[in-house]
């Protein structure tokens, strides 16, 4: 697919290299599929972050499905439990529960394209958002862009009272899952 730009000839990244965002142009096939409703400047928040991996797709997808694991590696989520769907892992429609920025959140899968392409809504106290996730193959790793919009007073409070929180806690969930992914797949599933 084209716009994707690749590293020179020669140059692998390093995992000294992960923390340095990656910006790549972004096609209109490639681009997050919002809802009517959640479009960047419908909705008074938006935040949008990516990055550069040296783990291929797959490995990130693994991670990145594997939501009841984020509190071990990303500090910024608690208490990740699916409610609904297939355990251990996301899948199409799969409802979750968590917390993130000290709220108590609901969020049920609403794209699902292995190794590329995940989003979910999200529900919470004065808050409605959609939180999407893009993957894309580059060189030996992928580009991972994650773009969220939000809803609701206290979606506005949080942005005028803390307007940097978001984007900064969302690089945080980037860097840890580039680290994460590097290492090698997620555990295997305890048996239920």
């Amino acid at each position: 697919m084209g716009g994707r730009p690749s590293p020179p000839p020669g140059v692998v990244p390093s995992l000294a290299s992960i923390a340095a965002i990656y910006t790549v142009r972004v096609t209109r096939e490639e681009a997050i599929r919002w809802p009517e409703d959640y479009r960047p400047g419908r909705t008074p928040v938006h935040v949008r972050n990516e990055l550069r991996m040296p783990a291929p797709p797959a490995m990130v997808w693994a991670w990145l499905i594997r939501a009841e694991l984020w509190p071990r590696w990303y500090p910024n989520s608690h208490r990740v439990r699916i409610v609904k769907g297939p355990r251990p892992d996301l899948a199409p429609g799969s409802r979750f529960r968590w917390w993130t920025f000290g709220v108590p959140i609901d969020s049920t899968v609403a794209e699902f394209v292995p190794r590329e392409r995940l989003a979910w809504t999200a529900r919470g106290i004065g808050v409605r958002a959609y939180h999407a996730w893009l993957l894309c193959p580059a060189g030996n790793g992928c580009h991972v862009l994650t773009e969220e919009t939000q809803r609701g007073w206290a979606a506005r409070l949080g942005s005028l009272a803390m307007p940097h929180r978001m984007h900064r806690g969302h690089q945080v969930w980037l860097e840890t899952l580039a680290r994460q992914a590097a290492g090698g797949p997620p555990p295997s599933a305890p048996a239920e």
